[in-house]
């Protein structure tokens, strides 16, 4: 089967941020303020332009969320605009952060905020091991429906389960 097109991730600079308020503003029904674009300058590997044919067509956008116990992987944005989807496009944008955390080695998860209608969006992220661990009402302002799913995928077993238990006790035979 021939290629349908080239794709291909690209740096964020000062020269094409223009590009990536564009994409966020067609793709997302929500609006990011100036903060957001100029920490996406300084976000290094953790902010993409995805590139068909040399045409930005998608980005994506994340941050290092240190709250709570542990370091986890934000992702602020991660789209695609309408006529591109389903090219491979959003993987190669998911495969890229995951690529980052796994070299890092000190991530415990990644985590993202999905609208609750949003479905092709949370089959998406379940295919990649992500998995729906919250619900939050109202977290949208301005937009039907205001509800989120957190949706994460973990990293590391301890990050679940800080100890597991063999069922025999400290030393033991595992059970085939």
């Amino acid at each position: 089967m021939p290629e349908l097109g080239r794709t291909d991730l690209g740096d964020v600079t000062p020269h094409n941020i223009k590009l990536l308020r564009k994409v966020n503003t067609v793709v997302f029904p929500v609006s990011y303020h100036d903060k957001f674009y100029k920490d996406v300058l300084e976000a290094g590997e953790l902010a993409k332009l995805a590139y068909f044919n040399d045409i930005v067509v998608g980005a994506v956008c994340c941050r290092v969320d240190m709250q709570g116990a542990g370091r986890k992987l934000y992702i602020m944005t991660l789209g695609c605009l309408a006529p591109y989807r389903r090219l491979g496009i959003g993987t190669k944008m998911l495969e890229h952060v995951l690529n980052i955390v796994r070299e890092d080695g000190n991530y415990t998860s990644i985590f993202l905020h999905v609208q609750v209608n949003n479905q092709s969006a949370i089959e998406f992220y379940k295919k990649f091991g992500f998995n729906i661990v919250e619900t939050k009402e109202q977290y949208y302002k301005r937009i039907e429906p205001a509800d989120a799913h957190v949706l994460e995928k973990f990293l590391k077993p301890e990050a679940e389960h800080s100890k597991i238990s063999n069922g025999v006790g400290e030393v033991g035979q595992r059970e085939n």
